[in-house]
C-alpha cells in the first residue's frame, strides 16, 4: 500500500486493476494488510468475479486452497456483517495470493438450528471442484449454506445435531448433545 501526503492511502495489488476494469458497476472493496491483498465483495457478485478471477489470464487463481468462515459477533470494531466466508486464491504462473471475503448477516435469531435464508452464497464447486468438502465443513460449523451445492450436508457432525459450534454464541459446553446419547464401553457388547 502506498500513501501520499494528505491523499488516501491506494491498493497496490495489481489485481484490484483488473477487476476494475472489467467489473466498472460492481462494489469492490480492497484491503492490503502486510502485503496481503484481500478482495470483499458483495455475496450476489460472488460466482461472477470468481468466474472471472480463475479464467482470465490476467489473474489466473487457478487454485482454491481453502474456504472457511469468520464468526465476528461481539468484535470490538466495526465490521461488513457477523459472518464472512473467505476463499484463499493461489495463482501459480504469477506466485500470488488474493484472499476474497463475503460478509453476511443472519436475518432470523434462531441459534443456529434453523436454515437462515440470508446465511447463503454460491458455490463455487463448479469453478473448482475441491471447495466441495470446505463448503460442507463451513456448512456444519457454521450454517453458512452454499447454492447449488452437489452435496450439501454435514461433514463433521452427525445429520441431526442440532447446532453450529463455530459460531460464537454456541455454549462451550454444548446444548446437551453428548447427553442424549448411550456411553458405549467396552462391556456394552
Amino acid at each position: 500500500m502506498s500513501q501520499s501526503q494528505g491523499k488516501a492511502p491506494t491498493l497496490d495489488h495489481p489485481i484490484f486493476a483488473v477487476l476494475k476494469e472489467r467489473f466498472p458497476d460492481t462494489t469492490l472493496r480492497g484491503t492490503e494488510f502486510r502485503g496481503q491483498a484481500t478482495l470483499i465483495l458483495n455475496p450476489a457478485d460472488l460466482h461472477e468475479v470468481m468466474a472471472f478471477l480463475r479464467s482470465d489470464e490476467r489473474c489466473a487463481f487457478n487454485f482454491l486452497s481453502d474456504v472457511t468462515a469468520v464468526d465476528y459477533n461481539d468484535y470490538p470494531a466495526e465490521t461488513l456483517g457477523r459472518f464472512a466466508v473467505v476463499y484463499n486464491l493461489c495463482s501459480y504462473s504469477r506466485d500470488d495470493r488474493l484472499l476474497v471475503k463475503v460478509y453476511l448477516d443472519p436475518s432470523i435469531s434462531t441459534e443456529g438450528i434453523e436454515p437462515d435464508p440470508a446465511l447463503e452464497v454460491d458455490s463455487v464447486t463448479d469453478l473448482w471442484p475441491g471447495a466441495e468438502w470446505t463448503e460442507r465443513e463451513v456448512f456444519d460449523m457454521f450454517g453458512i449454506r452454499f447454492r447449488n451445492h452437489p452435496d450439501l450436508r454435514r461433514i463433521l457432525l452427525w445429520r441431526d445435531y442440532p447446532g453450529h459450534p463455530l459460531r460464537k454464541d454456541y455454549p462451550l459446553r454444548g446444548r446437551g448433545e453428548r447427553e442424549a446419547y448411550r456411553v458405549v464401553d467396552r462391556t456394552s457388547s
